[in-house]
């Protein structure tokens, strides 16, 4: 037995498919599968039950999974502790981020950070909320940046911003004759959402009062993938939608005119560094925080003033 073979059985519990775990571990399908039925002969167990598809392990595969995690945390944590070692930041971070907030977060502070900390190695991933606090607690990830309180036991949740919502409208759109909007003020049949699964459809859901309404008064059932489709999508047929401020902060000022501010208490979203195991890359956890809170627009580095929508 190896730590290699525990690797690749990890990995192949995660991905549920022979061929995208041997990408994972960047090793042949091969070479994968041999080396995995040679850890099942080694215990004298089925680790997985390949009649099924996708992949599933079996009963005494997820006793096993789970010991084989807390033993690469455990080696991974030896390494940290050997870096600690000296001024300079080494290591690996594997970080996921929430896609609403990617495209725009990470182009502000990601060649900085690379660039003062050579070092470090990073692993950077788009997952929905619901799994990267998943993959935080299966030890598939250090940390995550999400919108927050995920309300889910066990996460250490550190505020980075509050980011406050814009209603953006098409050039046809009927809203009120009014400076700031209240979230009453817009016609639900106008409304245009992320498709489900996105923490950011949730958190508008939640401002407008839609699961009292339910869904039937939202016409068009169309749900985007992505803001930047949202965007488009609202141009080309009119409607409303709810953007966050980094989404649209680089818009020139023509096309800002088609935002509306809400009134007092702008809704916003707070946004967090997100870890759930304490372990020993506190010093790389606090220099990404940095680095982020060193880079953001200073509009966003404001105490939150607003109503706090939640996931």
């Amino acid at each position: 037995m190896n730590l290699q073979q525990l690797e690749y059985i990890v990995a192949l519990e995660e991905q549920q498919h022979f061929v995208r775990a041997a990408e994972a571990c960047f090793v042949t399908q091969p070479t994968l599968s041999a080396m995995i039925q040679k850890l099942e002969e080694e215990l004298g167990c089925l680790i997985f039950d390949r009649g099924k598809q996708p992949v599933r392990p079996t009963e005494e595969g997820i006793r096993i999974i789970a010991q084989a995690r807390k033993i690469l945390h455990e080696v991974n944590s030896l390494k940290e502790i050997a870096h600690e070692k000296g001024d300079e930041l080494k290591g690996s971070l594997r970080i996921a981020i929430i896609p609403t907030l990617a495209p725009y977060l990470l182009p502000l502070f990601l060649k900085q950070f690379t660039q003062a900390h050579p070092l470090v190695n990073l692993h950077i991933q788009e997952l929905t909320t619901e799994e990267i606090l998943s993959r935080l607690e299966r030890d598939s990830l250090d940390a995550g940046i999400l919108a927050t309180p995920s309300k889910h036991a066990g996460m250490h949740e550190a505020p980075l911003f509050y980011e406050p919502f814009y209603v953006y409208a098409g050039k046809h759109a009927t809203l009120p004759d009014k400076e700031f909007l209240l979230a009453e003020d817009l016609d639900l049949d106008q409304l245009w959402l992320l498709e489900e699964g996105h923490c950011l459809r949730t958190q508008v859901m939640r401002l407008c009062e839609l699961k009292k309404q339910g869904h039937a008064s939202l016409g068009l059932q169309y749900a985007s993938g992505s803001i930047e489709s949202l965007i488009r999508m609202v141009d080309a047929y009119d409607g409303l939608t709810i953007l966050p401020e980094l989404a649209v902060i680089d818009w020139d000022q023509k096309r800002k005119k088609r935002l509306h501010h809400f009134a007092a208490p702008v809704p916003e979203r707070e946004i967090s560094l997100v870890t759930y195991r304490k372990g020993n890359k506190q010093r790389l956890y606090d220099a990404l925080r940095l680095s982020i809170l060193s880079n953001i627009p200073d509009s966003l580095k404001l105490q939150a003033s607003g109503e706090v929508i939640g996931i």
